[in-house]
């Protein structure tokens, strides 16, 4: 097990060490993981603790949540990451292990409540880099009228940590994106008028 157990106070005061940044930047606290909706009631007392200090607020998150636990959420975060990785939904839960239906319809519900979301796309050679996929991805996103994305290619620094954790680890032959099947992805959204952006 890597990390260690902290108090919501512990979390603050490490947080509040980097203040005197944030003020000049405009920066604040992202929470990620792993998955931070999957502790919804720690994430919900670390995003009030940042809203009382005037802390900007990012989560980045999957959606796989309950929907009511997310949207009570949503109201203290300043902005979704939102990762998506499959759209056809049989293949999403071919690789993760669950459907994307909850996911998609949890994208929905933020954007009918106008939180700020921007869409990152792991770009997963012979996984999630069919031309199906981009399309099935332009014309959801374009629906929901989300004018911007971000393509993260794919990397293998994930695969140590599997090793760590005695967990198998099913990518161990996928290498990283070629830099022009980035860019002709990117031109494709590019295209359809997203303003996209390449890496985290």
């Amino acid at each position: 097990m890597a990390g260690r157990w902290m108090s919501v106070s512990e979390v603050m005061r490490e947080i509040e060490r980097d203040l005197i940044f944030w003020d000049e930047s405009g920066g604040g606290v992202t929470f990620s993981g792993g998955e931070p909706l999957a502790q919804p009631i720690l994430l919900e007392s670390l995003l009030q603790a940042c809203r009382e200090k005037r802390i900007n607020t990012v989560v980045e998150t999957c959606g796989l949540a309950k929907k009511d636990v997310l949207l009570e959420l949503s109201e203290k975060v300043g902005l979704f990451l939102y990762d998506l990785k499959i759209l056809d939904s049989l293949k999403h839960k071919n690789y993760t292990g669950v459907p994307n239906d909850s996911i998609l319809a949890n994208l929905e519900a933020l954007v009918r409540r106008n939180r700020p979301v921007v869409v990152r796309y792991p770009i997963i050679p012979e996984i999630n880099d069919d031309i199906e996929n981009v399309r099935q991805m332009i014309a959801l996103l374009s629906r929901l009228r989300l004018s911007r994305i971000h393509l993260l290619p794919y990397h293998e620094e994930g695969a140590e940590k599997y090793k760590r954790l005695g967990l198998g680890f099913r990518l161990e032959d996928v290498k990283a994106p070629p830099a022009t099947l980035v860019t002709k992805i990117a031109g494709q959204f590019e295209g359809a008028g997203f303003k996209v952006k390449v890496g985290g």
